[in-house]
This record gives structure tokens, sequence and C-alpha cells, in this order.
């Protein structure tokens, strides 16, 4: 097989993986949970719409605004149960370090020192949703991480 050849092959495989994958919207999640969503107030819908949440909103109207959380976290107390949803966001760390690379010159190789940096994915909570019987008890989201 040529280059050109196994290159348009990748190219294609990753064209059709790319058109396989559903991408979660707020259309999407609203047609999923089209009852949940016909029953919300007339408030409530324009908010979910526009992605937004506020308190006193069902799971059923956060989802369908913000999507699944990344992680569900249950807790009790003497006031009751709580379910606490948590969305993850990403960033890229850029690391700086000194590196060399060999270089030619005169018919002679030097070691040429360079700057040179990597970029590492990090997660973190983005933002935080508290439910209490059901409804949206309190909500906030969080900053990035500065980076070092």
């Amino acid at each position: 097989m040529t280059i050109v050849k196994l290159y348009l092959t990748v190219l294609l495989a990753g064209a059709l993986v790319l058109v396989g994958c559903k991408t979660s919207t707020v259309e999407t999640r609203r047609t999923e949970r089209s009852t949940a969503y016909n029953a919300l107030p007339a408030d409530q819908r324009a908010l979910v719409d526009q992605g937004q949440i506020k308190v006193g909103m069902s799971e059923d109207a956060v989802y369908i605004a913000w999507g699944k959380a990344a992680q569900v976290v249950s807790s009790e107390d003497q006031k009751g149960r709580t379910t606490t949803w948590l969305y993850h966001g990403t960033w890229l760390e850029e690391n700086r370090y000194w590196s060399y690379r060999e270089v030619s010159r005169d018919g002679r190789v030097y070691l040429e020192r360079y700057l040179d940096r990597d970029y590492n994915s990090r997660d973190y909570i983005s933002a935080e949703i508290v439910f209490k019987n059901g409804t949206v008890a309190s909500w906030r989201t969080l900053p990035r991480p500065v980076g070092r």
C-alpha cells in the first residue's frame, strides 16, 4: 500500500469515527427527555434552552441544560440526603525545559541548547451542583487552576 493510500485510509477511518459519535447538546438531551422538558415551567424551559440552571430546578432540567455529570457523590447528614453532581473541565499545562540537539557546522557536530516545551492535559472540577430532595439546593462554577 502506498503512503497516499495509507494516509487516505486513516483519514477516512477517522472521519467515520467522528460521524458515528453523537455529540450531546441541549437539543439532543431535550429530545431524549422530552416528557421531563415539557413538564418544566416556561421560565425554566427558557433557561434550560440557554444552557443555564437555577436553584429549585429538577435533576432532569439540569441534565438537559448541562449534560451528564462526570461524577455523582451522595451524602447524608442530620438534615437529610444530598446528591452532588461534579462537572470536569480540562486545560493544558505548559512545561518548559532546556534540551539539546545536534547541529552540524563546518563539518563538525555540536550540541545546541534550546528551550523546549510540553503540554500536559489536566482535569479539574469546573462546577458542582448540590441536590436536596431531587431539586437544586445550590450550585457553583469553579475557575480553572492557575498554571505554575
